[in-house]
């Protein structure tokens, strides 16, 4: 498994912290840099997910969220999605899906580019 599919999930597999591997930044401070913007990583089993994932993208953050447990065509997953739309459009933000199992849900001043790097 590469990288990337460690960070944006592979195939129907579920994450957990533990997961996630330190990377090793040589000469950089061992502790993670204060930042204004964060990445947030985020599973969305059922509606109360939702609040705080709103939180996070109305704090600036952006917002990789797992939708592994939901079909695309789920009743409940529509209604998600139309609340993590408004709240992307509140805040000036921008929401994309990536394939059927992620959603990515970014605060203002930050649009996802809809293509692919190295076609």
């Amino acid at each position: 498994m590469g990288l990337m599919s460690k960070i944006l999930g592979g195939t129907g597999a579920s994450r957990r912290t533990d997961d996630y591997v330190e990377l090793d930044a040589g000469d950089a401070e061992t502790a993670a840099p204060k930042a204004d913007t964060e990445v947030r990583i985020a599973r969305i089993g059922d509606k109360q997910d939702v609040i705080e994932i709103k939180d996070a993208v109305y704090d600036g953050d952006i917002v990789l969220a797992d939708i592994t447990r939901h079909t695309t065509q789920d009743r409940t997953m529509e209604h998600i999605t139309d609340e993590l739309k408004q709240v992307a459009n509140e805040v000036g933000g921008d929401i994309v899906q990536k394939d059927d199992d992620q959603l990515i849900i970014t605060p203002s001043g930050v649009a996802v580019n809809r293509e692919r790097l190295g076609r």
